[in-house]
């Protein structure tokens, strides 16, 4: 976990006491392995929108529809700060960092990417680089399911999407998570910001010079209306955004969710005799489950929503993993349970931030199960492993020791 926050506790006068909850994003000692659940579980009983004094004080939402009130919301909660706390050049990524209607002719450009059809084109690349990853650890009997298998696979379909070299996919990788690892330390993240958009400006120039049919070339060369090209600085804060969510975000929701079906032999048995028939269930009911990102927003306008006061220049904190674990929509909202009805969550947000991937996540999902099961049939976790974690605006799984018999 990150260190906790140095920053005195904040508590403005305008905010009323029996609102305050004392929680630490970055390091709450209630936080264990299990994170979307012991998250759940720590802030059941505070008030649905409360304020935390740590992290400079801010506010956090945690029930679904009181999040999707404040992210479709954009005149009182802006997009363009999600740094908690905030800090004095915060990463603009496009369209994350854009309110609407900014970010709509974006989002348009990046549609026929990532829509239905073209990630059914994919998926003939999504189960090649499943097949090979699973097969380079199979016959081991076991490994970190983190660092070899979940780390890599959607990794290397993203960069292959972009058009990035391969061979680079260890020093992305590092990057990406010591980016999320510095979400408290302004310093590091300017750094570690600079090093990955050096690295996109390269691919930039390449792909101006050999276009190809990739992601990055798509954006070098759409149209944006009366034959208009994006600019440079357009390209890179919109792939910046895109790197790094196609480099952690399904690989932790995959961590998670497999730690998870490790202690579930029963669950592990009915995937085995029917991969491709249960594949796409565990998938959507493991997105619902075990999300990763919680959203930021900056309040730019007072308003007195839902019984809390949020006044101008303050953060809040839209948890959507606890959301989608709301137990006023789902019953046993904790359980992994595939048999669930399928039903609206929010785990990718809603309205007009809507995860522009989240179709190609849940196929990474399901192919990637459906590989596993064919390969390793029953494993489990390896006994008495530890396994680190990381909470914030990300969270994620560092490692999850895993076996089976080879």
């Amino acid at each position: 976990m990150n260190a906790p926050s140095k920053l005195a506790p904040v508590i403005p006068d305008h905010v009323p006491a029996d609102l305050v909850f004392d929680f630490d994003i970055y390091a709450d000692p209630r936080i264990d392995s299990d994170v979307q659940g012991s998250y759940q579980r720590a802030i059941n009983k505070a008030p649905d929108i409360f304020w935390t004094p740590a992290n400079g004080g801010h506010w956090i939402v945690q029930r679904m529809d009181s999040i999707a009130a404040i992210t479709t919301d954009p005149e009182h909660f802006s997009v363009r700060e999600m740094q908690i706390p905030r800090v004095e050049n915060p990463p603009f990524m496009i369209p994350l960092s854009l309110d609407p209607p900014e970010n709509l002719p974006y989002r348009r450009a990046m549609a026929p990417m990532f829509g239905p059809k073209a990630i059914k084109s994919l998926e003939p690349r999504l189960r090649h680089w499943a097949k090979t990853i699973i097969d380079g650890v199979v016959a081991r009997g076991e490994c970190d399911f983190m660092a070899d298998v979940a780390k890599v696979y959607p990794v290397s379909i993203f960069m292959e999407l972009m058009g990035m070299d391969l061979s680079r996919l260890p020093e992305f990788r590092d990057l990406a998570e010591r980016f999320f690892d510095a979400q408290n330390n302004s310093a590091l993240l300017d750094q570690l910001s600079g090093q990955i958009q050096a690295i996109l400006v390269e691919l930039i120039e390449e792909k101006r010079k050999n276009p190809d049919e990739h992601l990055m070339s798509h954006f070098v060369h759409v149209d944006m209306g009366e034959g208009k090209p994006m600019s440079d600085g357009e390209i890179l804060a919109m792939s910046f955004v895109l790197v790094l969510g196609g480099m952690d975000t399904v690989t932790n929701v995959t961590g998670f969710a497999y730690q998870q079906l490790a202690q579930m032999p029963d669950l592990q048995k009915r995937l085995a005799a029917d991969p491709a028939g249960l594949s796409t269930a565990f998938a959507d009911e493991a997105v619902r489950a075990f999300g990763v990102v919680n959203t930021p927003r900056l309040v730019v306008k007072d308003i007195d929503l839902l019984g809390v006061p949020f006044r101008t220049g303050e953060m809040v904190l839209n948890v959507l993993p606890v959301g989608s674990r709301d137990d006023r929509k789902f019953e046993q909202p904790n359980l992994l349970d595939i048999d669930r009805k399928r039903a609206a969550h929010i785990t990718f947000s809603t309205g007009p931030h809507l995860c522009i991937g989240h179709v190609l996540g849940r196929a990474e999902v399901r192919v990637l199960t459906e590989e596993w099961f064919k390969r390793i049939p029953a494993f489990e976790l390896v006994p008495n492993s530890e396994r680190a974690f990381r909470t914030g605006t990300v969270m994620a799984l560092e490692n999850l020791p895993l076996r089976w018999d080879s």
